[in-house]
């Protein structure tokens, strides 16, 4: 009988959260989902049914965050994949930025993932097994007027998963990130055309990307054929950033 494989997606309700789940359902794993939301909880119990699992997660509160990945460590002893793909914004130019909007989203865009992957990690030491992808994003690496707080976080996830890739390396567990550029979103949907066409004419490719091409990516660093890459940060942006 073959193993079931498991996999933990935070932010499973949003655009590129749904096309993750979906990817690893059509492969069949146990789906271990979790939200802030107890309402897109509930709709992801419905869309997805009793055979996987769901927890909510306030990301923004260390003590009941904790003390659900404590019950996740104990249940799924055996979670094979990590998607850290929760994330928010809270803009604003740093001269206006409250102290609030700044701390709010480190804590839950980068913190989180710090206290996900120490209490979960073990297990997979454990195991001798595992993989860990973080959703990043391409303002990481070029900055975004007005989203200081956002892209500190999301670069603080590239040197965070860069030091854990190399701590566990030796473990046979692989850490490495996707970075998306701009993806199909409800986001994108409200832009008139002239907006749509001001942001792709720097993007060589023409196009805006799919949650799926996102997805994709994550899902290749989560299998075997994956198993000599670690500690790597993908771009998925059409061109956008070629680095």
């Amino acid at each position: 009988m073959n193993k079931i494989n498991k996999v933990l997606i935070t932010g499973a309700s949003g655009g590129i959260g749904s096309a993750i789940c979906e990817k690893f359902n059509q492969n069949n794993y146990h789906l271990i989902l979790t939200s802030s939301s107890s309402s897109n909880l509930e709709k992801l119990k419905v869309k997805y049914g009793d055979n996987h699992s769901y927890f909510l997660l306030e990301l923004s509160n260390k003590d009941t965050l904790e003390e659900n990945l404590q019950l996740i460590k104990n249940s799924h002893k055996d979670l094979s994949v990590i998607v850290n793909n929760a994330g928010v914004t809270d803009d604003g130019l740093l001269l206006r930025m409250k102290y609030e909007q700044w701390s709010k989203i480190l804590e839950i865009n980068l913190t989180s993932n710090f206290l996900i992957i120490k209490n979960l990690l073990p297990n997979m030491i454990s195991n001798k097994r595992g993989k860990i992808v973080g959703i990043s994003s391409i303002v990481a690496l070029t900055g975004n007027p007005g989203q200081s707080n956002y892209v500190a976080s999301k670069s603080g996830m590239i040197g965070l998963y860069k030091s854990i890739a190399n701590e566990v390396a030796s473990r046979n567990i692989n850490v490495n990130l996707v970075s998306p550029g701009f993806i199909i979103s409800p986001m994108t949907e409200k832009l008139n055309d002239m907006q749509k066409n001001k942001m792709l004419q720097n993007i060589p490719m023409k196009k805006f990307g799919n949650p799926f091409d996102v997805a994709n990516m994550v899902y290749f660093l989560s299998t075997d054929e994956a198993s000599y890459i670690t500690g790597q940060n993908f771009h998925v942006n059409g061109g956008m950033l070629m680095v």
